[in-house]
């Protein structure tokens, strides 16, 4: 199923949601910022009970965070922006990244940005982007656990002293084994990832293709493919391979009998400034058009 990426607008804002990096206790002046900014709306910052702990505030669940709030926002890195999306996936929340720190791929908002961001988002002036997810199933004992992905998901030799052989199918049929360190299959917003480490294409976030790039392959023959996603694609290994989701969740072989990967039947929707330039990003991120 295709994702329409889309510019819709937020058509009420009473409440937004807040997820802050993880164990960091120094964001709480960014919290208190943005907390003004909405309280001159008059829309209440309902700040997650696990980030309000090392930020010493009032939180409250997660669930209750994400039912009550029009809009949730990221307060840390893209790993934090991450996360978030893909625990608030079935909550259809868009979600605002700002960066305690440098510029990110993802979150594009300043820490010096937030007061006047905040009121542009009132006025209208952002966009909202979808991004396409990656829905991953896990196949165990007969029973299919689901996960989603943002960036990628990673099938990797668990031993340095064993290579991984992974075989892989399109549609059910066998189209080809990865012998080497490993394979990542790729959302385009995660191509310049881990993706781009290991030789894969750059792709524009809001195309909608699955990119499967062999790590370290032994073969020379093997090469990035770019797939549409009309395909799933699925795979089978050794008990030496790891499923890493996200960079966030891992399983083991011994534990999973295959892996499926199909687009999401929905994507994340990320709010962006109007000013935001996905190629002035790849430009200072990757140090392009430098003589």
């Amino acid at each position: 199923m295709k994702i329409t990426n889309h510019t819709q607008k937020l058509t009420t804002i009473s409440a937004v949601g807040l997820v802050s990096k993880p164990n960091d206790g120094t964001l709480m002046d960014y919290v208190q910022e943005i907390e003004v900014a909405l309280q001159k709306h008059g829309v209440k910052l309902l700040i997650e009970e696990k980030s309000a702990q090392a930020l010493g505030c009032v939180g409250v669940s997660f669930k209750q965070m994400c039912a009550q709030s029009d809009f949730l926002i990221s307060l840390g890195g893209d790993g934090t922006l991450i996360s978030l999306c893909r625990r608030s996936f079935t909550y259809h929340k868009p979600v605002l990244g700002i960066y305690a720190g440098q510029l990110g791929f993802l979150t594009d908002i300043q820490t010096d940005e937030i007061s006047h961001f905040i009121e542009e988002l009132f006025v209208g002036n952002y966009r909202i982007d979808t991004r396409m997810m990656l829905e991953v199933s896990l196949h165990v004992n007969g029973k299919i656990e689901k996960v989603v992905a943002f960036n990628d998901i990673v099938l990797s030799r668990s031993k340095i002293s064993h290579m991984s052989n992974i075989k892989a199918f399109v549609d059910g049929k066998l189209f080809n084994s990865y012998y080497g360190d490993g394979l990542i299959v790729s959302t385009p917003t995660g191509s310049t990832a881990y993706n781009l480490s290991a030789g894969g294409p750059v792709v524009y976030p809001l195309t909608e293709a699955l990119i499967l790039t062999p790590i370290c392959p032994h073969s020379l023959s093997q090469r990035p493919l770019v797939l549409p996603v009309d395909f799933e694609v699925s795979f089978e290994s050794d008990g030496d391979t790891v499923i890493v989701v996200d960079g966030q969740d891992t399983y083991t072989m011994n534990e999973v009998e295959r892996v499926s990967v199909r687009i999401a039947k929905q994507g994340a929707e990320l709010i962006h400034s109007l000013d935001r330039d996905y190629f002035e990003i790849l430009k200072k991120k990757l140090h392009w058009g430098h003589v």
